[in-house]
C-alpha cells in the first residue's frame, strides 16, 4: 500500500474510532486494490436499512460523499496529495458535526461538533493553500 494511502487511512481511522464507528480496516477501492468487504460501521455506499432513523440516512450519505470524494488521483508528491485527500476527508468531518448538530441534544457532543466545523474548516482553508502551491510533481 502506498504510504500516502496509508496515512490517510490512518487518520480517517483516527476520525472514524472518535466519532463511535466500529471501523476494523478501511476498504481500499480503484485502481491497483481489489473491492475489500466492508467493515462493521464503514460500509459506505451500502444503501440505509428502511427502518433507519433520520438522522442514520443523513449519517450514511455524508460518509458515502466524503469517500467518493476522497477518491483522488494521486500525483507522485505526498505533501500535495495528503493536503488534497484530507480535504474531503475534513468537508466530510464537518458534514457529519452538522448533522450531529442537527439531530442531537447532548450539550457536550454539540459543543464538540462546533469545535470541529470550526476547526476543520480552518484547516481546509490551509490546506487548499498548499494544494495551490504545491507543484504536481
Amino acid at each position: 500500500m502506498r504510504r500516502s494511502t496509508l496515512i490517510v487511512a490512518a487518520l480517517g481511522l483516527a476520525l472514524a474510532g472518535g466519532a463511535g464507528f466500529a471501523v476494523a480496516q478501511m476498504p481500499h477501492h480503484g485502481p491497483g486494490h481489489g473491492a475489500a468487504q466492508p467493515q462493521a460501521g464503514h460500509n459506505h455506499g451500502a444503501a440505509a436499512p428502511a427502518n433507519a432513523s433520520a438522522s442514520t440516512r443523513a449519517f450514511m450519505a455524508v460518509n458515502d460523499k466524503m469517500h467518493r470524494d476522497m477518491a483522488i488521483t494521486f500525483t507522485g508528491n505526498a505533501d500535495r496529495d495528503f493536503a488534497a485527500s484530507m480535504i474531503p476527508h475534513h468537508q466530510g468531518a464537518i458534514d457529519m458535526a452538522r448533522v450531529a448538530l442537527e439531530f442531537g441534544r447532548d450539550p457536550e457532543v454539540r459543543a464538540l461538533a462546533e469545535s470541529i466545523i470550526r476547526d476543520q474548516e480552518r484547516e481546509i482553508a490551509q490546506m487548499r493553500a498548499i494544494v495551490a502551491r504545491l507543484p504536481v510533481r
